[in-house]
């Protein structure tokens, strides 16, 4: 059973203990196998070495925009997490503007922000997230509320009504009455909190205390199900919103308010870690048959497919290829559409393989790795998030695997 039989409970330890114990149970339990020779094939493989450094600094969050004051950028950042989802329309988003999800709701973001200082309102204030229009944010988004139908009575003629699965997307509201004028001020005010916890032995003590003020406040942060008895915490937009802060205040010489250390924070899953994470051959699910995942990728099992991944990526057939919304060719394909408990079972998975590479990597002999190689044992998890969802964009033929698709959600 799902979280939308049964209430979950939120955790009563440790909320970043709870999300790696829980993950990790689920992932055994559901028979998902990774094992060290897969890890260390990923991590020695000419794919990983050749772009860890580079690609893992693509985090996507330096914005061209001059913030008045540091809460600005807080709200802004907040905002921007609370909306961080969508990924389920990724093709029609891709067919329709040319862009997936992520930069589908940087767009809205930049228009909710530029609008918000042209005198039409704050739309990135409590009040104004909860009274824009529907067309408001398509107009935003550049995306289309209606399809084309055929006429009912009249052949060879149709007719725009709404609907469609953008429709669909525009439709979720996500913020509640929060008794502060927008969300960055919850946020700075749970942030403060953090210094006490900085001087605890546990390096994850300030990352609980916002992620337990974040979740406990809002049900779009709560990410969380019980699935076959089992509860199971990701908690991906959260975690995304706070090692955001940590990397665009991290680098200031003087900090606005304490920061947590989000070295070890749990991986942001979503459904771009598990897909990629299972064509890199690194997750396994040929033995997870109790709701089905073995035979979800097929093409998994393909020695051939996994290690031409895994390789350096081929030459580019056409040195200037065509992009855009009329670039047939380069739109992306459906991945299987699973259910929430499917989902749930691939994401716990993704997010205890990133533990387990970490893991993997610090214990590698350091008298065997060559002087290029030394690097691998420092990765943090982070680092291995992030270059896992940029490199998934990087490589051509990265860009052209599929990924599971869930659409009824907001939390990725």
């Amino acid at each position: 059973m799902s979280s939308r039989e049964h209430q979950v409970p939120l955790p009563n330890a440790s909320y970043v203990s709870e999300v790696k114990g829980t993950c990790s149970a689920l992932r055994e339990s559901q028979k998902i196998d990774v094992s060290t020779t897969a890890i260390k094939r990923l991590l020695f493989s000419p794919s990983f070495c050749s772009s860890f450094k580079r690609v893992s600094g693509y985090h996507g969050l330096n914005f061209p925009l001059n913030f008045p004051s540091v809460l600005s950028e807080v709200n802004f950042l907040s905002v921007l997490s609370l909306l961080n989802f969508g990924s389920g329309y990724r093709v029609p988003l891709h067919r329709q503007t040319g862009r997936g999800a992520w930069d589908g709701i940087r767009a809205l973001m930049f228009g909710l922000y530029l609008s918000s200082s042209t005198g039409q309102g704050d739309l990135l204030s409590a009040k104004g997230m909860q009274t824009i229009s529907e067309q408001q944010i398509a107009d935003l988004m550049s995306i289309n509320l209606y399809v084309e139908q055929p006429h009912s009575e009249i052949p060879e003629m149709s007719i725009g009504t709404l609907g469609g699965p953008l429709y669909d997307f525009r439709r979720v509201r996500l913020l509640e009455d929060l008794g502060d004028p927008n969300l960055g001020t919850f946020v700075v005010r749970s942030l403060r909190k953090v210094d006490a916890a900085n001087n605890s032995a546990d390096p994850n003590a300030g990352v609980d205390v916002i992620l337990s003020k974040l979740v406990g406040a809002f049900p779009a942060f709560r990410d969380m199900a019980i699935i076959d008895e089992q509860p199971v915490y990701c908690f991906k937009k959260a975690l995304f919103l706070i090692h955001a802060i940590v990397i665009r205040f991290g680098i200031r010489n003087t900090l606005p308010f304490p920061l947590p250390n989000s070295s070890q924070i749990p991986v942001f899953t979503d459904n771009v870690l598990p897909s990629i994470l299972v064509h890199l051959g690194v997750v396994d699910l040929s033995r997870s048959t109790a709701h089905g995942l073995h035979a979800i990728f097929p093409d998994a099992s393909d020695k051939a497919k996994v290690n031409s991944h895994l390789a350096l990526p081929p030459p580019l057939p056409n040195s200037n290829p065509q992009t855009g919304p009329d670039s047939k060719k380069l739109f992306p394909t459906e991945g299987p559409v699973l259910n929430e408990e499917q989902a749930y079972i691939l994401r716990a998975a993704a997010l205890d393989a990133c533990e387990r590479i970490v893991q993997v990597a610090r214990t590698l002999d350091e008298d065997s790795l060559q002087a290029d190689q030394k690097w691998i044992q420092n990765i943090t998890l982070p680092e291995l998030d992030l270059w896992l969802w940029a490199v998934a964009k990087d490589r051509a033929d990265y860009r052209v695997l599929e990924r599971f698709v869930l659409r009824d959600t907001v939390f990725f």
